[in-house]
């Protein structure tokens, strides 16, 4: 049974950004224990900055990404960066239901709601959903799925989510 996590490419995940007071303890928990779970072979599908992330979260439970044979997956991606007037993008009012369709696709799953995302619509959004969408197949066959976080901390909707 392949596992897949989803996290989201959070630069305050990486260790140059950590600090005694963490901004973020709760979603590095979530992400470190979906890492984890994991186990040794997992191969990334993130962007350049997502990737990062990936590595670094990777390095703290002491694994690597991995090219080839057989793998769990770690995808990096996450919802609208517009959900607030103090958000990296500021608001945008259609943030809020983007990321409630994407948040749906993600739980049920649905690999054909993910594969029909409107890529331009979540460009506008600052959402980074190319990974999942890239996915999105891997995603067909769940028996189980966990989300282990669903906020939206700073303006930016972020999930850790497990299937498998």
């Amino acid at each position: 049974m392949t596992r897949v996590a989803l996290v989201p490419g959070c630069l305050a995940l990486l260790p140059e950004h950590a600090s005694l007071d963490d901004p973020v303890d709760e979603l590095r928990a979530a992400c470190l224990a979906a890492a984890a779970w994991l186990g040794e072979d997992v191969r990334v599908i993130a962007g350049a900055q997502g990737a990062r992330v990936a590595a670094s979260l990777l390095a703290e439970v002491g694994t690597a990404p991995v090219t080839s044979g057989e793998a769990a997956y770690l995808i990096v991606g996450n919802g609208s960066a517009r959900r607030s007037e103090k958000a990296p993008g500021h608001l945008d009012p259609r943030a809020a239901e983007f990321d409630e369709a994407l948040g749906r696709s993600l739980e049920k799953p649905d690999p054909d709601a993910l594969r029909a995302l409107d890529l331009g619509l979540a460009g506008e959004l600052w959402a980074d959903v190319g990974p999942i969408v890239e996915a999105a197949d891997l995603l067909s066959r769940v028996a189980t799925v966990a989300v282990d976080y669903d906020d939206d901390p700073y303006g930016v909707r972020y999930w850790v989510a497990r299937w498998e």
